[in-house]
């Protein structure tokens, strides 16, 4: 595989894993801990990053959910979110809940999505989220399926999508897949 596409992948996997069921609330130590190691940049080329996220999928696909859950033997939407950003982009934040993530990043418009993005959808007074993939879909850990790809056309994750959020550039990132230990680092 060449060494873009493995980046785009992995770009895309880190976005569409995103946390569960919490009400948005006000910014935390977390949130601004995760802010203060971003900075806003030019747009990044998104091969690492899909390559990132399918690898990422590859690895947790069929993790039964578990509320609270960042292993995998169980998993919840927010720890899925964690997790990728924790072990395939190397962002160095404590654990992250879904009231933590809507505070991060910029807001972006459906149209402005791109692998990477975060999406958050509003299910019965709790909040849901994921990474945005490719082709309009988003990688997520499902109640009733566990971490699966979903699209975004399909009318219930229509009738109930809130917001989605980019992810300011880091400093000095590097994604990791999980193949054969292999890292692509980008130096600014």
């Amino acid at each position: 595989m060449n060494r873009k596409l493995a980046q785009t992948l992995m770009l895309a996997s880190f976005i569409t894993l995103v946390g569960c069921s919490s009400s948005p609330g006000k910014n935390s130590a977390k949130t601004q801990q995760a802010d203060d190691i971003s900075v806003q940049g030019e747009q990044a080329d998104l091969i690492p990053v899909i390559a990132a996220l399918h690898d990422q999928m590859h690895t947790w696909h069929g993790t039964p959910y578990e509320w609270g859950g960042t292993k995998l033997s169980g998993v919840d939407c927010s720890g899925f979110v964690w997790r990728t950003l924790k072990d395939r982009f190397n962002l160095p934040v404590e654990r992250l809940t879904t009231r933590d993530l809507i505070h991060m990043g910029t807001h972006v418009t459906p149209k402005q999505l791109r692998p990477g993005d975060l999406v958050f959808f509003r299910i019965n007074g709790g909040m849901h989220v994921g990474f945005y993939d490719t082709d309009r879909h988003f990688l997520h850990a499902s109640t009733s399926k566990g971490v699966i790809r979903s699209s975004l056309d399909n009318p219930y994750w229509r009738s109930v999508f809130y917001q989605a959020r980019r992810l300011n550039k880091e400093y000095d990132a590097g994604i990791s897949l999980n193949n054969d230990g292999m890292s692509l680092s980008k130096r600014n």
